[in-house]
């Protein structure tokens, strides 16, 4: 078997697939929750504790030397990022348990039976028929 042919096959897997899709999306879902927290909840989080503004918070360590940077320990922007992570945590939890939900809803619903096949049918009818004699 050739080497194209084996990655063709492991690529073409649904659970590969399924895989990659969901990156993309948690990438794109990612961007989404950091730009609602960058530019909505920090500011208003912000503007409730005193105008602060979040990603300006740091300590710091040791001025500047002759105009140089100083050394700062900027744990605003950490907070910054431990909330994006919480919301989508919480936004990832909720997606799951709503699936899961779907999912024992449609396993809680037997399937009807299937239809007998034309052989079974005859069978039964002889059956019942040999019944009543």
């Amino acid at each position: 078997m050739s080497l194209m042919k084996e990655f063709k096959e492991f690529a073409m897997r649904g659970n590969v697939v399924d895989l990659a899709v969901g990156i993309v999306i948690g990438a794109a879902f990612g961007k989404i929750v950091s730009s609602l927290v960058d530019g909505l909840l920090m500011p208003l989080i912000g503007l409730l504790v005193g105008g602060v503004h979040f990603g300006d918070l740091a300590i710091t360590l040791r001025e500047g030397v002759d105009g140089g940077e100083p050394v700062l320990l900027r744990y605003g922007a950490f907070l910054q990022t431990v909330i994006d992570f919480v919301i989508i945590a919480f936004a990832i939890f909720v997606v799951v348990k709503v699936m899961n939900r779907l999912k024992r809803k449609e396993e809680a619903t037997p399937a009807p039976p299937p239809e007998p096949s034309a052989e079974v049918r005859l069978l039964t009818e002889i059956r019942d028929a040999l019944k009543s004699r």
